[in-house]
Protein backbone atom coordinates (compact mmCIF):
# COMPACT_ATOMS: atom_id res chain seq x y z
CA UNK A 1 0.00 0.00 0.00
CA UNK A 2 2.78 2.40 0.95
CA UNK A 3 6.21 2.58 -0.55
CA UNK A 4 7.97 1.64 2.68
CA UNK A 5 7.18 0.93 6.29
CA UNK A 6 8.36 3.37 8.94
CA UNK A 7 6.97 1.58 12.02
CA UNK A 8 9.19 -1.11 13.52
CA UNK A 9 8.13 -4.35 15.25
CA UNK A 10 8.51 -3.05 18.83
CA UNK A 11 6.69 0.18 17.93
CA UNK A 12 3.97 -1.88 16.25
CA UNK A 13 3.39 -3.99 19.38
CA UNK A 14 3.29 -0.93 21.64
CA UNK A 15 0.81 0.77 19.29
CA UNK A 16 -1.47 -2.28 19.36
CA UNK A 17 -1.42 -2.53 23.16
CA UNK A 18 -1.98 1.19 23.74
CA UNK A 19 -4.63 1.36 21.01
CA UNK A 20 -6.64 -1.51 22.48
CA UNK A 21 -6.32 0.04 25.95
CA UNK A 22 -7.54 3.44 24.72
CA UNK A 23 -10.56 1.88 23.03
CA UNK A 24 -11.42 -0.19 26.13
CA UNK A 25 -10.92 2.53 28.76
CA UNK A 26 -14.37 4.18 28.45
CA UNK A 27 -16.07 0.82 28.96
CA UNK A 28 -14.13 -0.30 32.03
CA UNK A 29 -13.19 2.94 33.81
CA UNK A 30 -16.24 4.73 35.16
CA UNK A 31 -15.57 8.41 35.74
CA UNK A 32 -17.12 11.82 35.18
CA UNK A 33 -14.51 12.48 32.48
CA UNK A 34 -16.55 10.38 30.04
CA UNK A 35 -19.42 12.89 30.23
CA UNK A 36 -17.42 15.08 27.86
CA UNK A 37 -17.94 14.05 24.23
CA UNK A 38 -14.37 15.08 23.43
CA UNK A 39 -13.01 12.40 25.75
CA UNK A 40 -15.74 9.83 25.12
CA UNK A 41 -15.15 9.81 21.36
CA UNK A 42 -11.66 11.32 21.06
CA UNK A 43 -9.73 8.83 23.15
CA UNK A 44 -11.12 5.75 21.33
CA UNK A 45 -10.49 7.54 18.02
CA UNK A 46 -6.81 7.93 18.92
CA UNK A 47 -6.75 4.23 19.84
CA UNK A 48 -8.23 3.32 16.47
CA UNK A 49 -5.62 5.40 14.67
CA UNK A 50 -2.83 3.70 16.63
CA UNK A 51 -4.17 0.24 15.73
CA UNK A 52 -4.54 1.22 12.07
CA UNK A 53 -0.98 2.53 11.85
CA UNK A 54 0.28 -0.62 13.57
CA UNK A 55 -1.40 -2.84 10.97
CA UNK A 56 -0.28 -0.90 7.90
CA UNK A 57 3.15 -0.22 9.51
CA UNK A 58 3.13 3.35 8.24
CA UNK A 59 2.73 6.48 10.36
CA UNK A 60 2.12 9.77 8.52
CA UNK A 61 3.42 11.75 11.51
CA UNK A 62 6.70 9.82 11.37
CA UNK A 63 6.92 10.66 7.66
CA UNK A 64 6.47 14.38 8.37
CA UNK A 65 9.16 14.51 11.06
CA UNK A 66 11.46 12.08 9.22
CA UNK A 67 11.47 9.31 11.82
CA UNK A 68 11.71 5.57 11.17
CA UNK A 69 11.65 2.89 13.86
CA UNK A 70 12.22 -0.02 11.50
CA UNK A 71 15.34 -1.13 9.69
Amino acid sequence: MFKYANVGRFDQIIRLIVGIALIAVPYFYVSEIWQSELYRFGIPAVGTILILTAFIRFCPLYKIIGLRTCR
